[in-house]
Parts: structure tokens; C-alpha cells; sequence
């Protein structure tokens, strides 16, 4: 696992104005196909600036990874994920795998995709011509990432916003496969699973020095603080600060309770009602005692009926072009 854990974020150089070349990986399904709109507008705007870049455009899930993974950066050349929070992982996980390097690589973000969650933590606009400026002008930021090991992933997989385990998950499955905005999405999805209300795994939780056995219904490890385009599973959540936050619920007793458990992440309030767990720590092993984890990091499924999970931070593996 990559680490920048023993390099002094202070000497990261704090503006964007020495970043050589852009790289924009764009994804052109995102949004529902409404990614591909905006290329004119980016290409007008950095040609504009006279901005040294190169657009490329994905054919396909896997393909801004590989894409990335080969690329031949220069230490001040920054990669850039234009699309949603699926763009973004693959992006920083080709970064990450990209090869030995002396400093964290520049990662930047164009939010042009459905959700876009993780890029509302730093604060980039969702306006794309306001997101440009912020390429050109924002400052270099350091940023952890995750890593997750276990299910489909046995060598592990970076994330940048979170692994989601339990209801959450299973309502991004559902959301995944309607055809309606993201937010909406992810409630029409909250709402099957309310009503169809599958049994919770029991599991063992170990963070820092701390442990919990319980059946959990909603497990959130965060960097960044929102998932699901409107619910905010670590609301307190730094993206620099060598830790990650987690939430888990222990499986209410009734529907109703469930539903008014899940309207606390609306708000980000779920911290200190009945029922919930926070803390923040940067290991966490998760294993099922009864039942299995259907888990995801940044929309990217992990596992279906996992046993075994392990959840670490790495400490600036970037550097990010924030607000």
C-alpha cells in the first residue's frame, strides 16, 4: 500500500499556478450522458487560458484507471476526474498505482456527474466554468485516502470518499438501476429497502482501541462527509487530518424507527442519538459474526456477502487542487 505518511505537508506547494499540464480524464456516461455536454465548454475555457492540457475520454468502467495507471506524469502535471464519484475513484486509484514518485500526484476535479459527493467536501462548484477557475486558481491541498482489502478486492482498493456497508449499499444497488436524479435515486432506493427490510449482519467492529459486536444496519467509514447525493454519512469528516471517520447503527427494532433513523443523515445529526456509534481512527477491521457485509467504496462494490474487511488511511497519498 502506497504511503506519503513521512513527507511534511508544509512543503507541498500551495498554488495551482506551477501545474505544468492537465490531464482531464472525462467520462462521457456520466450524468446520464450529460458529461459529454460539457467537453466544448472545457475545451473552450482551457484554450482560452492557454492552458498546456489533453482531454481524453473513457470507453467504460476500468478504463480511467488503466488509462491513468499508464500515463507518463511529470511530478507538477495534475490528472483531473471529470465525472461523478465513480470518475473520481478510478482516477485516484490510477494515480495511486501510477508508480514510485517523490511527491503526492495532483489530483483535481471537474464534478460533472450525477451525485458528486465527494467533491462538495472541498467546496468545488458544481458550475462547470466556476470548477475551471478553481483548476487554475486553487490552492494545493494534502489528502488521505483510504484503502480497503477484502471481497472482490483481496489486494485491496483506494477510495477517496467512503466505504458504505449494510442499507446503505443495498440502497445504491437499487438507486444504481433507476433513472432518475441522483438524490431522488438513492431515496426511491432508501424506500424499498425500508419496506423490504432484510435481516442485518451481526458484526465485530475493532477501531483504534476500541470494539463493538452488534447486528448493524448502516456502517460508514468516511473521508469526505456525503454519499447518496443528500445524506451525510460523516458529517464531521477532515480530508487531512491521517483518520477516518466512521458511523454505524445498530439495527433498529421496528420500519418506523428505521426510517426516522435514516432522516438524522439528511441533516448529519446522528451523532449522539440512540442507537448510533461514531468515532474516528485510522485502521478498522470488520469481520461478520453472523450473516454477511454488502459493502461499496465510492459506488464501487466490494463485496455481496462479504466476511472480512480491513479499512485503512493513508495520510496524504495527494494533493488535491481545492477551493
Amino acid at each position: 500500500m502506497l504511503s506519503f505518511s513521512d513527507i511534511d505537508a508544509s512543503i507541498f506547494p500551495m498554488s495551482s499556478s506551477g501545474i505544468h499540464k492537465l490531464w482531464i480524464i472525462l467520462n462521457p456516461t456520466a450524468g446520464k450522458g450529460k458529461a459529454l455536454k460539457q467537453y466544448p465548454i472545457i475545451d473552450g475555457f482551457l484554450k482560452k487560458q492557454r492552458q498546456h492540457y489533453e482531454i481524453l475520454l473513457t470507453k467504460g468502467p476500468g478504463d480511467a484507471l488503466d488509462m491513468v495507471r499508464n500515463l507518463s506524469l511529470g511530478e507538477e502535471d495534475a490528472v483531473i476526474a471529470a465525472g461523478g464519484d465513480g470518475t473520481c475513484n478510478e482516477v485516484a486509484n490510477g494515480l495511486l498505482t501510477n508508480g514510485q514518485r517523490s511527491m503526492p500526484p495532483i489530483f483535481g476535479i471537474l464534478p460533472i456527474g450525477r451525485g458528486n459527493d465527494f467533491s462538495s467536501t472541498p467546496g468545488i462548484p458544481t458550475e462547470t466554468d466556476k470548477a475551471l477557475e478553481t483548476l487554475l486558481r486553487g490552492k494545493l491541498q494534502p489528502l488521505d485516502a483510504g484503502f480497503v482489502k477484502g471481497g472482490f478486492f483481496p489486494e485491496g482498493r483506494y477510495f477517496v470518499n467512503g466505504v458504505g456497508i449494510g442499507f446503505d449499499t443495498k440502497v445504491g444497488f437499487d438507486a444504481a438501476k433507476m433513472k432518475i436524479k441522483s438524490g431522488m435515486a438513492y431515496v426511491a432506493g432508501a424506500i424499498v429497502n425500508i419496506v423490504r427490510y432484510d435481516p442485518s449482519p451481526v458484526l465485530r467492529i475493532r477501531y483504534g482501541d476500541k470494539e463493538e459486536t452488534l447486528p448493524a444496519a448502516i456502517v460508514s467509514i468516511m473521508n469526505g462527509r456525503r454519499m447518496g447525493g443528500s445524506f451525510y454519512m460523516g458529517p464531521n469528516a477532515l480530508l487531512d487530518d491521517g483518520d477516518l471517520d466512521i458511523c454505524f447503527l445498530r439495527r433498529p427494532p421496528t420500519r418506523l424507527k428505521l426510517i426516522a433513523d435514516v432522516i438524522y443523515y439528511t441533516k448529519g445529526t446522528q451523532g449522539g442519538h440512540e442507537g448510533f456509534y461514531t468515532g474516528r481512527a485510522a485502521h478498522f477491521q470488520l469481520t461478520a459474526i453472523e450473516g454477511g457485509m454488502a459493502a461499496h467504496c465510492d459506488g464501487e462494490t466490494v463485496c455481496y456477502d462479504g466476511k472480512e474487511l480491513e479499512v485503512s488511511c493513508v495520510p496524504g497519498a495527494l494533493r488535491l487542487i481545492g477551493a
